[in-house]
Parts: C-alpha cells; structure tokens; sequence
C-alpha cells in the first residue's frame, strides 16, 4: 500500500471546507428528522390534519421570501403556471407522507422516503434526457431491495409498528412520487432563476393550494381537534423545522452537490431509530437496519459514480452544446452585464 498516495489524498480532501459541508449536511439531515418526529408527535396526539400541518409552513416561506421578493421588485423568470404546478405536487407530496404517520412507524416513513431516487432516475430518463451507468441502476436496486424489506417486516414479519403499517408505506410511496416530480420540477426551473424566487414561489402557490383543499377536505376535522399545549408546541415544532429545511437545502446544494446532499440525508433515518427508541420507547426489528445497509450501499454506489453533466471546464469555455448549465447570481449578472454591452 502506497501510504504517501494515501496520505496525500487524505490531505486535499479532508480541509476545513469540507467538513464545513459535511456538517452542514447533517444539519439538513437532522432538521429532516425533526420534520419526521414532530409530524408522527402530531399524529401520536389525535391530530389527522396533515394539509393544516404543511399550511403553515408554506405561508411562512410566502412571508419571509416573498418580503425579500417583493423588495427586489423583480420579475418572474419563470411563468407563474409552471410554480402554481410545482407546488401543487409539492403539496400532494407532504399530505401524503404526513398522512402516512397515522398508520406507520416514523422508521418505516423515514426509510421508504428514499424511494423518491427510484422515481427521480425515471422521471429525469423520459423527460429530462439523464443516462445512467450500470453501476447507478445497480445502487438504485441495492435502495429497492432494502424498501422490499421494510415492506416484508410491516407485513407482519417484524412488526413495523403503527395501525395499518402497510396502507402507511403506500401512502409514503405515492408521496415520494410527487416528491420526485417536484424535485425534478424544481431543478429544471432553478437553472433560470435564483434560490429565493423558488422558495418564496413554493410557499406562495404552496399556502393556496393548501388552503383550497383544506376548505374542502379537512373543515369537518379541524372542528374535532382540540388545541392543547402539545399539539400547538407540535405544530410549531413541524414548522419551523420544515422552514429551516426549506430553506437550507439550496445552500447544502449549492456547496455539496446532489450527491452528498442525497448522502447526508440519508444518516436522518438513523436520526430517525434514535427517535423511535427514546421517545417512542418501541423495539426496531432487525430487519430495519438490514433493510438500511442494503440503502446505504446503494446510495453510495450510486453517488460516487453520478457524474456531472456539465464539466466545469466546458462552462468556463463557453460551449455553447453544453445541455445543461447552473446559474448562480454572480454568473446571471456577468450574463446580464455582457448583452448590455
């Protein structure tokens, strides 16, 4: 073993910056816990509002990003159907999930949310045009196998926990299917415009979308609650850290990149036992965390052989073939600077 290879290659990658992202991943990756826990509390407490729950959140981000919005006095990059679009399905996508808490364990929810890749690499192949290696189809199979086996332990082998565990793991399975589809929404609209226009945008068609189906769905069920400390500590709890989610996951994007991103995510459902253990005081069957190896080295095979579609060497050149290309505020204004010129 050469050890000054080693040595070397363990110097140029493990730098303050780094360890910055990785801690930064983490951040987003227990803030998404805390998104899990809150939202099964809420469940636990007799409430069955999930689109109330989400409501919140999305008029938060329409508040705080569309005051910044608002005070840019831009206009929109993108016509105002296509965000009415996404938060439609990114509306449909939280009700689902949440919903799912009240017949599920949070492991079960925490785990089956990484189906979301399997419907990403789909969508993206039809509409966007992406190919993928053999060895990500293999990492995306590894995910699968390891879902197949929180299915098998729900269906009674293990006991998932939770009143009806598999009518749960459906519900979470759809969800992340307009997950997919608004994350695959999102990407193709952030190339045209900045971070704070998407956020402030989800929240704003977001909050209307949740206020019509909540005026038609979930009426009758908000007059059966009654408001306690818990629930109101609970539904705080789910806002603001939905609102921190939100709002960190571009920043973790922007410095990291999709795969440590997807990496760092992926420890929440660790987050997630820990929960179900001291909280919950419940026992996690064996087959969880056989189902977690089998997520974790799928991902990763699948992380470390993603490759960017659009080489940096390329966008610094110029290329005009390039299909795909990032746009941050620095190179929007140097774009803007040369067509005035």
């Amino acid at each position: 073993m050469n050890w000054s290879a080693a040595g070397s290659w363990f110097k140029s990658h493990v730098t303050l910056n780094n360890l910055f992202r990785l801690f930064l991943g983490q951040v987003v990756s227990f803030v998404l816990a805390l998104m899990s826990f809150t939202s099964s509390l809420i469940a636990s407490l007799g409430v069955d509002a999930p689109i109330t729950q989400t409501s919140f959140t999305y008029f938060s981000l329409a508040v705080v990003y569309g005051s910044i919005l608002l005070y840019r006095r831009q206009k929109l990059r993108i016509p105002w159907y296509w965000y009415l679009a996404l938060g439609f399905v990114d509306v449909q996508g939280n009700y689902l999930v949440n919903k799912a808490y009240q017949f599920s364990s949070i492991t079960s929810v925490t785990l089956l949310d990484c189906w979301t890749i399997v419907w990403v690499i789909i969508l993206t192949y039809f509409f966007i045009g992406t190919r993928y290696s053999l060895w990500q189809l293999l990492g995306a199979a590894l995910c699968v196998l390891g879902l197949g086996l929180v299915l098998l332990s729900d269906a009674g082998v293990g006991g998932g926990g939770g009143s009806k565990p598999l009518l749960g793991d459906v519900l979470v399975i759809a969800g992340t299917l307009f997950f997919a589809m608004s994350n695959v929404g999102e990407e193709f609209c952030v190339k045209k415009k900045d971070r704070v226009e998407v956020v402030s945008m989800i929240g704003l068609f977001g909050m209307l979308v949740s206020g019509v189906e909540l005026s038609i769905f979930e009426l009758k069920t908000l007059e059966s609650v009654t408001l306690s400390t818990d629930i109101i500590l609970a539904l705080f709890g789910y806002t603001l850290s939905s609102f921190m989610f939100y709002t960190i996951t571009p920043f973790v994007l922007k410095l990291s990149g999709a795969t440590m991103f997807n990496l760092s995510l992926l420890t929440s459902d660790m987050w997630a036992v820990v929960i179900r253990i001291l909280f919950y005081r419940q026992q996690v069957d064996w087959l969880y965390f056989l189902a977690f190896a089998f997520v974790v080295i799928g991902l990763i095979i699948y992380s470390v052989t993603d490759k960017d579609p659009v080489p940096e060497a390329l966008v610094e050149d110029g290329n005009d073939s390039i299909k795909y290309e990032v746009l941050n505020d620095e190179n929007i204004a140097t774009r803007d600077e040369s067509l005035a010129s």
